[in-house]
């Protein structure tokens, strides 16, 4: 038997090793900490086909995108003449070009693997490249263009550029370690010991990939392999208020000099960072220790995405096991727009009053938190207030939309859909709203869901055909088309929430880009009626070119949203409270 035993620890033995033997030694990974404080970083590489197909939308929103950063390039000349080069600058490596051009150029490799990390706070970034010359001559070019060349230097054997903007007290550098590119933001004395982990030179004593910690947390959230990412709140808010973090003294000594140019206080007391900020910190990160997220699809046709935000038990235990009865939350949506919203006063009351009264009770201490008191303060008035009807007895809004049309004098846009209102008092809330609104004072509802025609009255005044109803927790009203009385009925019969359910919501293609064209043509509005209503000055062409340019920025700006939108079916989403926290899902559907 013993015999046995061994044989068998043996093998087992020899499958882990063999196991461990498949993991890439120089893979990104193999670089980030185990106790860093946010990753996101890619398990697998795409397939040939989704690649492509990816790299297809790209290129198709790609003209729009770069006539963008020329706009805001454009805005910026007169006040920051720099940052208007720099984007000009990654402009012009982008025009004209396709994804697959742009990669090749840059030398990355399109199959390889990446990570975005942190060292503590500092940001680290590492790619697989596929032609390290490629990418040293991608460097050298844009720093020859913007004409502002990076110091080179050398750390042991191993090279590399930066470049310190000392105002901020920070340096960024760029290294080709192996058959990787590394890039990192730093404090500007970065100590020896640091730059050789952000290089690569020292190893961490334990690695992410070791600990396989996204590849279980891909596997038990349902990510798929391609972007699995997390943020661990319980190490990056210490390390952002704690002092001791480099990145955040370097951020911090930034501030305190120029607070110290306007007040007359010693810098040297702007940056005392007292003891309490770190348990204020481990307070807070206590109540949502992490956040992960990951892709659940992608490929040609879908996007979709989950975010799962875990918080403290008493959080959860609060809302994980509602159930709200709001008329089409337990439903997918249909119209065009369709939003579904849980409101459960009573509950969400009872809630923020608990953690108002948990912060009077025990107020933050730390300089740079205390405004949360202040905060709190007003939640736990606001709540109270709250319990007044009709708000302390709604349980949540259902809003749908089959068409929008504005209204181009500026007036009473054209639409039909419906509004539902999930209250525990229907009838209260029909009584308020006639004495509130004599148009409506003869509307007469059962609680049966039928649909009465509204008072022409106020149809006309809508120019609108439009109906009421009422359900047992529910109250609604439709306006458009014929076919909206009865669309109101069937919403009234629609399924409140599953277990846990907080929001629903779709959108699709077609009335994105409609939205974004309204808020195009408003925004052009505004720019002109601005424009129009500052016409002194003493630099008028100066103006006119400042006007020209934000105006020029804006259409820049919605034509890249556009084009994005011409390419989308439609847009989804829903939020759920599970067994351990928020669950966010997002799901977008291309043509």
């Amino acid at each position: 038997m013993r015999r046995h035993k061994r044989v068998l620890a043996l093998a087992l033995s020899g499958l882990m090793l063999a196991a461990c033997s498949h993991k890439d030694k120089d893979a990104p990974l193999a670089f980030v900490p185990a106790d860093t404080p946010y990753v996101l970083a890619n398990l697998d590489a795409l397939d040939n086909d989704t690649r492509q197909a990816i790299f297809a939308q790209v290129d198709a929103e790609m003209p729009a995108q770069v006539a963008q950063m020329k706009a805001q390039a454009d805005q910026l000349q007169a006040t920051d003449p720099d940052m208007a080069k720099y984007l000009r600058t990654v402009a012009g490596e982008f025009d004209g070009k396709t994804t697959a051009q742009v990669i090749q150029n840059i030398g990355i490799d399109p199959k390889g693997y990446a990570a975005f990390y942190g060292m503590g706070l500092s940001p680290v970034l590492r790619v697989s490249l596929a032609d390290t010359q490629a990418f040293q001559n991608f460097v050298t070019k844009i720093q020859s263009d913007y004409g502002k060349k990076f110091d080179v230097v050398t750390l042991g054997t191993q090279s590399y550029q930066r470049y310190v903007a000392p105002t901020s007290h920070l340096q960024f550098i760029i290294a080709v370690v192996g058959k990787q590119a590394v890039l990192a933001m730093l404090p500007d004395d970065a100590a020896q010991p640091l730059l050789r982990q952000v290089l690569g030179l020292d190893r961490p004593a334990k690695s992410l990939q070791d600990s396989d910690t996204l590849t279980e947390l891909a596997k038990a959230k349902g990510y798929a392999k391609w972007a699995v990412g997390e943020v661990d709140l319980t190490k990056l808010l210490p390390l952002a208020t704690g002092g001791q973090d480099p990145l955040a003294l370097a951020l911090l000594k930034a501030r305190a000099q120029t607070e110290s140019a306007k007040t007359g206080e010693p810098v040297a007391n702007l940056i005392q960072v007292p003891a309490t900020c770190q348990t204020d910190a481990n307070r807070i990160a206590a109540r949502v220790p992490q956040v992960s997220m990951g892709y659940t699809t992608l490929d040609d046709k879908h996007r979709d995405m989950r975010f799962d935000v875990s918080l403290a038990g008493d959080i959860i235990s609060a809302f994980n096991g509602l159930k709200v009865e709001l008329p089409g939350l337990g439903s997918e949506p249909t119209a065009p727009f369709e939003v579904s919203v849980a409101l459960p006063m009573s509950t969400l009351r009872s809630f923020w009053g608990a953690q108002a009264d948990a912060v009077a009770a025990k107020p933050f201490s730390c300089p740079m938190l205390e405004n949360l008191n202040e905060s709190f303060s007003s939640l736990g008035e606001t709540v109270q207030k709250a319990a007044v009807p009709p708000i302390g007895d709604l349980l949540g809004l259902h809003v749908a939309l089959d068409s929008y049309t504005p209204n181009p004098n500026g007036g009473m846009p054209k639409f039909s859909g419906r509004v539902v209102i999930g209250t525990n008092n229907p009838a209260g809330l029909l009584a308020m709203a006639q004495v509130t609104s004599p148009l409506i004072a003869g509307v007469k509802l059962s609680d049966d869901g039928k649909p009465a025609a509204l008072p022409a009255q106020l149809t006309n005044a809508l120019g609108e055909s439009g109906w009421a109803a009422m359900g047992a927790k529910s109250l609604g009203v439709a306006m458009g088309g014929a076919d909206e009385s009865d669309k109101l009925a069937d919403l009234l019969k629609q399924p409140g929430g599953d277990t846990g359910d907080l929001m629903r919501m779709h959108l699709d293609g077609d009335m994105y880009a409609n939205w974004i064209h309204l808020l195009e043509q408003r925004a052009e509005t505004a720019a002109s009626m601005a424009a129009a209503a500052n016409p002194d000055s003493s630099d008028p062409q100066g103006d006119q070119k400042n006007t020209d340019a934000t105006l020029a920025s804006t259409k820049a700006q919605f034509a890249a949203m556009e084009s994005e939108a011409a390419h989308i079916k439609a847009i989804g989403g829903s939020v759920k409270m599970g067994d351990q926290g928020l669950i966010i899902t997002t799901h977008t559907e291309l043509k």
